[in-house]
């Protein structure tokens, strides 16, 4: 991928070298039944990836062959993430165009002796798979005959039977060491309304029967896919061999890739949906890549870390930072710098005039000058975070405001802070101080230095702001149910002020809150009403 190597890349490569393809074709084929996530970034990368460098193409497959649980809705978000993501699939795709087809297939199995309609229970059929240790034991519905077996497969169609009450088998082997092998459904009967089809079918194809055939009727060369999957490759290579395809795809598995407290299972992401524990899939704590967008992640970043975990046969596991580190360097370099006040502590600046406003030209990045620069307003009344002041000095490590003492506000002056307002409670809520004039930031002073560098929002033209933290969502170890692990104190929120600069800040603007860290500006951001995510902290948190 990209300039990288990897093994599949090596098999692609050879098979150009000896002809067996002129054209590499990939295919990316989610089910259509919730939003992707971080682990389908991989195998979004993946399966582009691996095609770009070779002229090659990819499509995008809905595998929409479980009318249970699909919905367009999920259809239309697949397609935003994957181009969000930077790639454009050449054609989309939907199995369920391929019902007629696949249910041709099948008939041919069953003239060929390879397939019967089995009136087992799922249960029987469970049991009479046998196990690792022990074999199969054939169906007492096994040896029909082609002409009965034609006969049920097309009363199956035409909605004869009940659900559960009957399904399309393949004969192959009970007593395979691969329980893959061992006689799979390939065919069920479902009332349920397609989102495609909508009630022209009432039997579906099996992932493992139906994904081989779209593979071969789009003429995949390379069928890319996580490593659970191949046991299931002799089925793979049994389905497109014995239904006679024309065109055979090779099925490669590749390791998945975990993060570190990070669950990746829809079922259970939409759980969480479903009941409530977050606010939708799009939820900034959850993993998925519309989240993870509302968040303030880059694709750009995705794709880095992605290509950067390399690609190889077994499944692996990386921690939270190295994917934070890699959303941190690409905000370093396009991500605005600003400042924001999280926790406010009011400063009035006794000896400056009341009502006067000066303005400081301040670039966004000061080794970016195409990203502009904006106009910083200084004045009597401002807000620095309460973190920055205390009352008595600790010790000379301490940097920050204390009484007696100066330091920078950045892009304005020297501050000293002279006395302190309190509640009835005795909790600081004002700082008188004052500020020297000849400090004037670009003025070259230096008699003095100061006890450190704060930030600070002008009080009179800052805007209020809504701003989100967000902590691991899941806690807890493995041994425990996955919905108890749900951290409550995930998401926390404050309300500070931003600079004036930001006032008008659109959805997706991302920001460096200096000394703080980076945050994005929140889609729900409407009108006056400035909502903030962080992203990831700074490296180096202040101390």
């Amino acid at each position: 991928m990209e300039n990288t190597s990897n093994f599949i890349k090596t098999i692609i490569e050879e098979d150009l070298k000896t002809g067996k393809h002129k054209e590499i074709v990939t295919r990316f084929p989610p089910e259509p039944n919730g939003f992707l996530h971080i682990g389908h970034a991989r195998a979004i990368i993946t399966d582009f990836e691996s095609a770009l460098p070779y002229g090659g193409y990819t499509n995008l497959r809905y595998d929409d062959t479980n009318p249970e649980k699909e919905d367009d809705i999920y259809v239309k978000a697949i397609l935003a993430d994957i181009r969000w993501l930077g790639y454009e699939p050449k054609n989309v795709f939907y199995a369920s165009n391929y019902f007629e087809e696949m249910y041709e297939r099948a008939v041919l199995l069953i003239k060929k002796g390879l397939a019967y309609v089995d009136h087992s229970t799922a249960e029987e059929i469970a049991k009479d798979r046998g196990n690792l240790q022990n074999p199969g034991k054939p169906s007492k519905y096994r040896d029909r005959s082609v002409d009965e077996n034609l006969r049920l497969f097309e009363d199956m169609r035409l909605g004869k039977f009940k659900e559960g009450e009957c399904v399309l088998r393949a004969k192959i082997d009970m007593t395979s060491p691969n329980m893959n092998m061992r006689d799979p459904v390939l065919y069920r009967i479902s009332f349920a309304e397609h989102h495609n089809t909508g009630t022209k079918w009432c039997i579906y194809p099996m992932y493992d029967y139906a994904h081989p055939l779209e593979d071969a009727i789009e003429g995949i060369t390379h069928s890319l896919c996580s490593l659970e999957f191949e046991d299931h490759r002799p089925l793979y290579d049994w389905v497109v061999r014995e239904t006679e395809m024309p065109k055979i795809p090779r099925q490669i598995e590749f390791g998945r890739l975990s993060i570190e407290n990070t669950v990746m299972s829809k079922r259970f992401l939409r759980a969480l949906v479903e009941e409530g524990k977050v606010t939708g899939w799009d939820d900034p704590r959850m993993p998925t890549l519309s989240g993870m967008r509302r968040r303030g992640y880059t694709p750009e970043a995705i794709r880095k870390f992605v290509l950067s975990t390399g690609l190889s046969k077994v499944n692996s596991t990386v921690g939270t930072d190295m994917l934070e580190a890699a959303v941190r360097d690409d905000l370093q370099e396009h991500a605005g710098r600003v400042m924001a006040v999280i926790r406010p502590l009011k400063v009035t600046i006794t000896n400056y005039k009341e009502g006067k406003l000066e303005y400081f030209e301040v670039p966004y990045h000061p080794e970016k000058p195409e990203l502009g620069s904006r106009k910083v307003p200084f004045g009597r009344h401002l807000y620095i975070e309460a973190d920055d002041f205390i009352e008595v000095k600790p010790n000379n490590k301490y940097k920050r405001l204390s009484l007696g003492d100066e330091v920078r506000l950045f892009h304005a002056y020297f501050i000293k802070a002279n006395e302190v307002k309190k509640d009835e409670n005795g909790n600081i809520i004002e700082v008188l101080a004052t500020y020297d004039l000849e400090t004037r930031s670009g003025s070259g002073f230096d008699a003095r230095k100061p006890n450190g560098t704060i930030h600070y929002v002008e009080a009179t033209q800052g805007a209020k702001a809504t701003i989100n933290f967000f902590g691991p969502m899941i806690i807890g170890d493995d041994s425990m149910d996955l919905m108890s692990r749900f951290n409550e104190n995930s998401w926390t929120v404050l309300y500070g002020y931003v600079e004036a600069a930001l006032k008008d800040a659109k959805a997706h603007s991302k920001f460096q809150f200096m000394r703080q860290g980076y945050f994005n500006t929140d889609p729900s951001t409407k009108d006056a009403h400035l909502v903030f995510n962080e992203i990831v902290p700074l490296k180096s948190s202040y101390k």
